[in-house]
């Protein structure tokens, strides 16, 4: 298996055992390891990463470097700015889809003045090519709703892998939530979440995130989530950048445990992932998802 997003509350079944009841949390952390190129590194053992949650070293139960089946939520920005960009997002999210398998699933959202699903979960692509040949751009941009919708839309995936896919050009300016809204969101799902668009991510460094709406909290929520949010200087460069995030979820190592802590306490645990360095290989780098809330119950 290859990459289930965000770790978060499953049962044995990811992990192959379809008829036992398990009562206890089991935490999912997805891994991305690159070298000093910024190329994914495969071959990795067990032995090589090291867990810790809040500073106290967790044994990896589960391990796994291969591809399994995702569920992704495609969010589109379908906004008056996108005018003349709808046919470019068209192509990147094309470029995106022809990496998707048979198990595979994907949703549709686009936003504007309002967030909305068009396309629920479907294994078929073409649904989803469908309805994005026929959105029209117009409005005002509703980025957080559509991040907060498609988190919920999440909840129906079948698949334990995760990934929400943002489209967009720019901030929010006509959202119901707020930026620590989202961020509070985002923190208690299970869900990874890339971003891409004509932005530099760095663009609002100093600000204060609540009052961020647009690049650098896309910025600050896949980094949260252990996804990433790209920059492009050209709308034409997206279709490239869409093929390199369906790449990266393809290339993911996936670490499991259950916490020492078994205290079900509704607070904020803090993850951990070391690698040991290989011999003859350069320092390696490695991007998880930075934590998860326990359960309250």
């Amino acid at each position: 298996m290859r990459r289930r997003f965000i770790f978060a509350f499953l049962p044995l079944a990811f992990l192959g055992a379809q008829n036992i009841v398990v009562d206890t949390t089991l935490v999912v952390i997805p891994v991305t390891v690159t070298d000093p190129m910024n190329r994914f590194v495969l071959g990795l053992d067990k032995k090589d990463f090291t867990l810790l949650e809040d500073a106290v070293q967790q044994k990896i139960t589960h391990f796994s470097a291969e591809d399994a089946p995702l569920s992704v939520g495609l969010l589109v920005d379908t906004s008056g700015s996108m005018d003349f960009k709808l046919e470019t997002s068209r192509r990147a999210i094309a470029e995106f889809l022809k990496t998707m398998n048979a198990q595979d699933e994907a949703f549709l959202i686009q936003f504007s003045d309002e967030a909305q699903v068009v396309q629920g979960f479907t294994s078929n692509m073409k649904d989803i090519d469908a309805h994005m040949a026929a959105m029209r751009a117009g409005g005002l941009t509703a980025l957080l709703d559509a991040v907060d919708l498609g988190v919920r839309e999440m909840k129906k995936a079948k698949n334990p892998r995760k990934a929400l896919v943002i489209v967009s050009d720019g901030g929010d300016n006509h959202s119901r939530y707020t930026a620590t809204d989202i961020r509070d969101v985002v923190k208690e799902a299970d869900t990874q979440i890339y971003a891409f668009g004509v932005f530099e991510p760095n663009l609002f460094a100093g600000l204060p995130t609540e009052v961020v709406t647009g690049p650098k909290l896309l910025a600050q929520i896949a980094d949260q989530t252990g996804g990433r949010a790209y920059g492009a200087s050209e709308f034409s460069q997206l279709p490239g950048i869409a093929e390199k995030i369906a790449i990266e979820l393809r290339n993911q190592y996936v670490l499991a445990y259950y916490p020492t802590n078994s205290a079900r306490d509704g607070q904020y645990r803090r993850v951990e992932v070391r690698m040991t360095p290989q011999k003859g290989l350069p320092a390696l780098k490695a991007r998880w998802r930075l934590g998860y809330y326990a359960s309250a119950q």
